[in-house]
């Protein structure tokens, strides 16, 4: 396995990235996330690499030691979705090599990540989790829309400040969208916490026994 993914992994699980992702925009430009400038293996992470083979999922140690550091799932969610911004949108697409469709992103990103399976389609990673209020969405909650008539037909990773990372549609590539715009705000279906962010949540509030 090429050692720049290994690197990879390693820092995302580590906590040597001390800094949060830098911002990223809805113009489809990619933005280098502090932490890997700071390490000086950019070179090391073409931010266009189309060939990122299939790691092994994350100990639950290693998780909770990333998550123990102050990084909460979902910071570790979104900084490991901007790391596939470019690769190219194929239908039924579920790896970085032969590109992603919506829910073959997602369902990437999250096993990757934090060890967690989603279903298939993005109509049934509507079933799982909690839903969200739109105002109350965080890093790591999935948003949902209805492109395609009255059912849930799209999916992507929520950012912050109104944004979410997903693998929009044929010719596009994996970017960053805002729910405000005009397109996404009036297809806009919902937020779903799924269950591994929703307990972290619980585990770290007040008064839970």
């Amino acid at each position: 396995m090429p050692i720049q993914y290994l690197i990879r992994v390693a820092l995302l699980l580590s906590g040597l990235f001390v800094l949060a992702p830098a911002p990223v925009h809805a113009t489809g430009a990619t933005a280098e996330p502090v932490w890997i400038s700071a390490t000086g293996i950019a070179a090391l992470i073409p931010a266009t690499d189309t060939h990122v083979p299939l790691l092994p999922i994350p100990a639950q140690a290693d998780q909770d030691k990333a998550v123990q550091r102050g990084f909460s799932p979902g910071q570790l969610l979104t900084a490991l979705a901007n790391q596939f911004r470019d690769i190219r949108y194929k239908r039924g697409g579920r790896k970085p090599s032969t590109g992603f469709d919506c829910s073959g992103f997602v369902r990437y990103v999250f096993q990757l990540g934090v060890g967690v399976e989603l279903p298939n389609t993005s109509a049934m990673q509507y079933k799982t989790g909690e839903e969200v209020a739109r105002d109350q969405l965080r890093s790591g909650d999935l948003v949902f829309f209805r492109t395609r008539g009255n059912r849930v037909s799209h999916v992507g990773i929520y950012i912050e400040d109104g944004r979410f990372i997903h693998a929009p549609s044929s010719g596009k590539r994996v970017s960053v969208s805002s729910l405000s715009e005009p397109y996404w705000s009036r297809r806009f279906a919902g937020g779903r916490r799924p269950a591994e962010l929703a307990s972290h949540d619980q585990a770290l509030s007040p008064g839970q026994s």
